[in-house]
């Protein structure tokens, strides 16, 4: 990796200068559908790397559900997030679609080379479980066994 950095923030941080990443790392959006200021907030996006949409729509519905049963945001996220067993979903999609694992491949070529790479998405992990936490660890992993 030589003097690459991997890290991970959410798009909020970036916009009031709170992010904590290296100067010249390249800001990679990994959200499947992102908004125009989305766009502007980062300097690439992979959706490839998004979690795929029927999953997304699985634990949208599910966290309604919870927020209903009166469960604040953070923690209707969260106790979605397990009921759709969303961590090894999201890993099974890393590695069965095609799509996805050329991405991963890609981002992974661009560390070996020495790019440092920020991974971002909305989620602020203080308070909500995020994929693209689980995208930066199977990357170091990747990394770390080539």
């Amino acid at each position: 990796m030589a003097d690459a950095t991997l890290s991970d923030t959410y798009v909020a941080a970036i916009q009031h200068d709170r992010a904590d990443v290296a100067p010249d790392a390249t800001l990679v959006g990994v959200v499947r559908s992102p908004t125009g200021w989305f766009h502007a907030a980062v300097d690439e996006n992979v959706p490839e790397l998004g979690p795929p949409a029927a999953l997304l729509d699985e634990i949208n519905d599910v966290e309604e559900e919870f927020k209903m049963q009166g469960l604040c945001e953070e923690g209707a996220h969260n106790a979605a997030w397990d009921r759709v067993d969303f961590d090894d979903r999201y890993r099974e999609h890393i590695d069965e679609s095609p799509d996805a694992r050329t991405a991963f491949e890609s981002l992974c070529d661009r560390l070996e080379s020495g790019e440092s790479i920020a991974l971002v998405c909305f989620e602020n992990t203080d308070k909500k479980r995020c994929h693209r936490t689980i995208l930066r660890d199977r990357l170091e992993t990747q990394l770390a066994d080539d």
